[in-house]
């Protein structure tokens, strides 16, 4: 019962944050240069996980920030909630973030992503959507020294689920010449995809070694998703689902 009003309030909470923090943001459109408008919406991240901690319950962990480089690389993280675009916002300033082109058509959303510099991708654009992702939006990024998260699945994953991973996270890993970041995480059990009711309890989001530029799309992709799923299925420890399929989840570490 506790539980539940906790996630009730939570919600009141992050509706009327989300709607303070656009509204704010409105006028940060109309000044030059990006910088403010990310600070400002650097702050609505750590509002939400404010509210996560001491709302909801939910006491976050970051693990292995030492291993991050320095200067430009990309995060390619595991995606169970909600809550993880928050929670990887908080940790980097001036993050750019890939999205898919349907947030575009919500009122005010798709000036705040064209502000902010994120990396909006064409879903339905095929090759033509790829090679401006490479010849601009990644040019860009680059040019301006940027960190890039993206989501390899594209999916929220249950927790225990493993999606395909979209070989658009090795055109941008090609492309960008940088290291690739894996970050694995058990949020999922915590605050489950888009529900509303959250669980108290630890949750973490672990960043490990990173991945160095040039391999080929075989060895970068399997790598890519066994350090991701490895470590995102050991941290739900013995709160992992009972008919998990390791064999499934996880890529032949022959490949």
């Amino acid at each position: 019962m506790i539980a539940t009003l906790r996630s009730i309030l939570f919600q009141a909470l992050y509706w009327a944050t989300s709607i303070f923090y656009v509204l704010g943001a409105l006028p940060l459109l109309m000044l030059p240069g990006r910088a403010p408008l990310m600070r400002w919406m650097q702050g609505y991240a750590k509002a939400m996980c404010f509210w996560m901690r001491w709302i909801a319950g939910v006491k976050i962990t970051v693990r292995g920030k030492e291993k991050v480089p320095e200067g430009p690389f990309i995060i390619a993280a595991k995606h169970q909630s909600w809550g993880d675009g928050f929670l990887s916002f908080s940790q980097f300033e001036d993050l750019a973030f890939v999205t898919g082109d349907h947030l575009e058509n919500f009122p005010l959303v798709g000036g705040l992503l064209r502000k902010m510099g994120a990396i909006v991708v064409d879903n339905c654009g095929g090759a033509h959507a790829r090679a401006r992702l490479i010849n601009d939006e990644l040019k860009k990024a680059q040019d301006e020294n940027r960190r890039i998260l993206i989501y390899p699945e594209g999916h929220l994953a249950p927790v225990g689920r493993r999606y395909r991973y979209k070989k658009g996270v090795f055109h941008m890993y090609e492309a960008y010449g940088q290291p690739v970041v894996p970050a694995a995480t058990n949020l999922g059990l915590r605050w489950p995809q888009q529900h509303w009711r959250l669980t108290p309890g630890d949750a973490v989001i672990e960043y490990l070694d990173p991945i160095e530029p040039g391999l080929d799309k075989e060895t970068f992709m399997a790598r890519l998703e066994r350090a991701i799923e490895t470590r995102s299925i050991e941290l739900l420890g013995d709160e992992a689902p009972k008919d998990i399929d390791l064999g499934a989840l996880l890529p032949d570490p022959r490949s």
